[in-house]
C-alpha cells in the first residue's frame, strides 16, 4: 500500500509503498479516506514533538475512513461502518490501524473529508475550554490564533456556549472567517496593541492561546481577576513564561492542555468528548471549515500550507475516494 513515510528528522517525507498493516488484540484497520494534518505533523518533521514515534514511522495524526477489519477481541464497530480516529501515526496511509477506544462512529450526514480533520481541532477546544476551563455563558473569551485548525474551533464552541469571543488572527479577511464562526469582536494582530485594545473592550474571563508569544504576554496582562490561561500550543515559536507576581496579585490560573495525553490516563473522556461534538454536528451548532482538500500526491502542498501559515481551519489530505452514500 502506499504511504507517507518520515525516515529521520528535518527530512522531507516521502510516498513510499510498504505492507499494510494488520489489527492486534482491542485494533481496527481502517481503509483512509482521508487525513488531517496538524502544527503537530511539523513538529515530528523537525524532531522536537513531544510523541514523535521511533523513526521511521508513517505520518498522519488523525483520519476518517471505512472499518475494513477487527482485531481480535473488539465489539461495538462492524467492517463497512464509518469511522473518524485519532490515530496518533500511521493516517497518512491507505490503510490504517487503530485502537478500537481511540475510533468514534460517524454520522450519515458528515463527510469523510470534513471528518477527517475533526478530532484533533474539535476535541482540544471542547475539553480546554468545558473541561479544563470551565468556560461560563457571559463571559469573555479571548482566542489567539482564531483562524487556525484549532482556534476556528475554539471561537465557534465558545460561542455554542454563551461566551461572548474576541478573535485575534492576522489581516481582515481571517477575521471576517472568525466573525462567520461566531466571534462577537475582532483584532487584527497585524498592527494593533494588543493589551490595549483588550482593555478598551473591557478585558477577558478566558484566553485560549494556540501562539504563544508575542501575543500571550499582553493578553495575560488582559486578564480580569481570577481569569485563566489556556496555553494550547505555541505555533508563534515562542513558549510564554508566566510571572508569578502576576498570577499571584491577579488570582490568575495558568492551565495546560494536551489533548492526546488524555488516552494515557482518561481515553474515556476524550471518546465521551467527541462523541458529545460529533452530537453537535448533528444538530447543526458546529460546522467545520476545511480550506483546502488535497490528494494524497500532494501531501507536500498541504504541509507548506501549515508552515507558511496559508490556511484557515483545516487542511485535509485525500487519501482515496471512498466516500459512501449519505
Amino acid at each position: 500500500m502506499r504511504a507517507i513515510r518520515l525516515t529521520a528528522p528535518g527530512a522531507e517525507p516521502e510516498l513510499t509503498r510498504i505492507d499494510p498493516p494488520r489489527p492486534g488484540p482491542g485494533e481496527i484497520a481502517i481503509t483512509v479516506a482521508a487525513c488531517g494534518l496538524n502544527f503537530a505533523d511539523l513538529l515530528m518533521m523537525q524532531g522536537s514533538y513531544q510523541d514523535t514515534p521511533a523513526l521511521p514511522f508513517t505520518m498522519g495524526m488523525e483520519l476518517a475512513g471505512i472499518v475494513a477489519e477487527l482485531g481480535p477481541g473488539v465489539s461495538g464497530f462492524v467492517p463497512g461502518q464509518r469511522v473518524a480516529a485519532f490515530a496518533g501515526q500511521g493516517a497518512l496511509a491507505e490503510v490504517a490501524v487503530c485502537a478500537a477506544n481511540r475510533c468514534v462512529p460517524l454520522p450519515d450526514s458528515m463527510p469523510l473529508t470534513e471528518a477527517a480533520g475533526f478530532p484533533v481541532a474539535y476535541g482540544t477546544s471542547h475539553l480546554a475550554l468545558g473541561h479544563r476551563a470551565g468556560l461560563r455563558a457571559g463571559e469573555t473569551l479571548l482566542v489567539l490564533g482564531a483562524a487556525g485548525g484549532v482556534g476556528l474551533t475554539a471561537v465557534e464552541i465558545g460561542a455554542a456556549m454563551g461566551a461572548r469571543v474576541i478573535a485575534v488572527a492576522r489581516g481582515a479577511d481571517r477575521l471576517e472567517i472568525a466573525r462567520r464562526a461566531g466571534a462577537h469582536e475582532g483584532i487584527d494582530s497585524a498592527d494593533t496593541d494588543l493589551r490595549a485594545a483588550l482593555r478598551a473592550l473591557g478585558g477577558i474571563d478566558v484566553v485560549y492561546d494556540a501562539i504563544g508569544e508575542p501575543l500571550a504576554t499582553p493578553a495575560l496582562r488582559a486578564l480580569r481577576p481570577e481569569g485563566r490561561f489556556l496555553a494550547i500550543g505555541f505555533a508563534g515559536g515562542k513558549v510564554p513564561q508566566f510571572p508569578a507576581n502576576i498570577l499571584l496579585v491577579k488570582n490568575l490560573t495558568v492551565i495546560g492542555l494536551y489533548w492526546g495525553a488524555y488516552l494515557n490516563f482518561a481515553p474515556e473522556t476524550l471518546t465521551g468528548s467527541l462523541r458529545a461534538l460529533l452530537a453537535m454536528y448533528e444538530h447543526g451548532r458546529i460546522r467545520p471549515h476545511v480550506s483546502h482538500i488535497l490528494p494524497f500526491e500532494r501531501f507536500a502542498e498541504g504541509v507548506e500550507l501549515l508552515r507558511a501559515r496559508k490556511s484557515t481551519g483545516k487542511v485535509v489530505i485525500e487519501v482515496a475516494q471512498i466516500e459512501t452514500k449519505r
